[in-house]
């Protein structure tokens, strides 16, 4: 009998894939005792596992997360990366701005991909997120512009591609993995994926990295009451606003169009950039009349 640890790589109909530290993938059931505590296993997950001298695998438990996803379902996210096409469809920065927002919440790095960069330049987008502190990239699958960068970005990460259907992650996932086609033939073959009505978050190995393909989600899904952010955390949501907060004329100002805001006046002086600020009022707005049990 052996006990390890590993990571969760996928799970499918009622089994769990574990990656072990020397690369061997063991399929495994979940004991009652996860069940019974309501913990869902979830890709990402570090676990242990016993393999027992008949073969048989059971995941005996969860270590604690840092965070998790929920739709997205996927744990111990290092790096979301958001996709926005340069065009078609046009890229929105209030879409990026939600996203980078629920990011922050969660202790999420993010990165801004801009895709297409062989039909389309960005327009100056991936200068307004780099000032406000992001990092970014330029991509084209066509050309293989900026794959490798994406690829080192990722290494040692478990990471999770998000954006609107259109933008290309699914051309980005098969340049990051130039057989993930054949492989996901494969994989649906021998386990019959797709023929179960919930499709669970698949990790695959990229360097020494993961990216998590997330089938059924293009994008996270924002409407989703734990994704919604407090009207009091949305401005620590926003990394450029972190400097300027607590030091506004008055203690409860909401930093939308208070006098005596310094954030308003930075985005004056051009030291925030008017969309992201923009983006704010808007989510701001969103979320001011939500009472917290709506939120929970």
């Amino acid at each position: 009998m052996i006990i390890t640890n590993g990571i969760l790589i996928k799970g499918i109909g009622g089994f769990y894939y574990v990656e072990t530290a020397d690369g061997i993938i063991y399929e495994c059931k979940a004991k009652g005792v996860n069940r019974r505590k309501g913990i869902s296993p979830l890709a990402g997950d570090n676990v242990t596992i016993t393999v027992n001298n008949e073969g048989y695998c059971s995941l005996d438990s969860i270590c604690e997360r840092k965070n998790f996803l929920n739709r997205p379902p996927v744990a111990n996210v290092d790096k979301l990366f958001i996709l926005a096409s340069t065009c078609e469809p046009l890229p929105s920065t209030l879409v990026i701005d939600k996203m980078t927002a629920i990011a922050q919440d969660k202790g999420i790095e993010c990165a801004i991909v801009f895709t297409k960069e062989d039909l389309k330049d960005d327009d100056g987008l991936a200068d307004v997120y780099r000032q406000s502190g992001f990092e970014t990239y330029s991509v084209s699958s066509k050309n293989g512009t900026g794959i490798e960068e994406i690829k080192s970005a990722i290494n040692g990460r478990i990471c999770v591609f998000s954006g609107n259907s259109g933008v290309g992650k699914s051309t980005l996932l098969n340049a990051l993995i130039p057989d993930l086609s054949l492989e996901t033939g494969e994989i649906s073959d021998k386990l019959g994926r797709g023929r179960h009505t919930t499709r669970q978050v698949e990790l695959f190995k990229v360097g020494n990295g993961y990216i998590a393909d997330t089938p059924g989600f293009a994008a996270l899904d924002m409407t989703e009451s734990k994704l919604l952010i407090r009207k009091e955390n949305l401005p620590f949501c926003f990394k450029e606003f972190l400097p300027y907060l607590g030091t506004c004329k008055f203690s409860s100002c909401t930093h939308v169009a208070d006098k005596g805001c310094k954030i308003c006046e930075a985005v004056e002086r051009g030291e925030i950039m008017k969309s992201r600020h923009e983006s704010y009022i808007e989510m701001y707005n969103d979320v001011k009349d939500i009472k917290d049990w709506e939120l929970k």
